[in-house]
């Protein structure tokens, strides 16, 4: 099943005003491949700031509550995040997993939060070096899979980002043949949980991508794309991966 590739970029608590100046020409890249869906998530103060600088441009939140309203102090519901003009939320990352100590049934339910808000989620799942070096790697996402997507998702309104926690800024990747693997696993178990919409669900690959590895990354079975950190704070090293993404498209 064709899917399109979709890189996304996650600035995580980085980024001001003036930082937006970067996606003029992350939008000009978007629209010279108009076969990549191209996306940004900035911090949530910038979400607004970002639609109304390029309307054009996919822009994206980094969290959301899981519930519409009430008395979540601090918090920002999915609803609040589409009338900022935001068409995708991150829920799950291996940062609020750890640092906020998010369940796989709390990231579930900010995905179906997420997809009743009328927004594209993009569930994280993904090992630490310690469950890999255990043999555990698959096993340990294959279950955040099935506890984190909510049942009876679609292929338009979910999205899985595999990240081995050990590689997330660190400079390290897995093998291709590791990534190849574990996108193999995600899938079989994409198919098992949402049948006939499974293999139309794409599996981005997160991890140190870099414009110097990202096409051989995305170029993987089962890869439908990338979920970028640092390197999607700047269009200089963003712009590269979505031409890496267009060359294997």
């Amino acid at each position: 099943m064709a899917r399109r590739k979709l890189i996304a970029g996650n600035w995580k608590m980085n980024g001001n005003l003036a930082a937006l100046r970067e996606l003029a020409d992350i939008q000009a890249a978007a629209v010279a491949h108009p076969a990549v869906d191209v996306a940004i998530c900035p911090p949530f103060t910038l979400i607004a700031p970002a639609v109304a600088a390029q309307p054009a441009l996919a822009i994206g939140a980094q969290d959301c509550h899981e519930k519409v309203s009430g008395a979540h102090t601090g918090n920002v519901s999915a609803a609040m995040l589409k009338e900022a003009g935001a068409k995708l939320v991150i829920v799950g990352h291996s940062e609020r997993r750890a640092d906020q100590g998010e369940s796989d049934a709390l990231v579930q339910a900010k995905a179906s939060a997420a997809v009743n808000a009328g927004l594209l989620a993009i569930v994280c799942v993904g090992e630490t070096e310690a469950q890999r070096d255990a043999g555990q790697a698959i096993a340990i996402v294959t279950g955040q899979v099935r506890g984190s997507v909510p049942a009876g998702s679609t292929a338009a309104q979910l999205v899985v980002a595999y990240e081995p926690v050990w590689a997330i800024g660190t400079g390290r990747t897995p093998t291709v043949q590791d990534v190849a693997d574990m996108h193999a696993a995600i899938r079989a178990t994409l198919n098992d949980l949402l049948g006939a919409e499974g293999p139309g669900v794409r599996i981005l690959y997160g991890g140190s991508v870099k414009p110097d590895n990202a096409r051989e990354l995305l170029a993987v079975a089962d890869v439908d794309g990338a979920l970028v950190g640092g390197a999607s704070l700047t269009a200089a090293q963003f712009v590269p991966i979505i031409e890496g993404g267009a060359a294997v498209s």
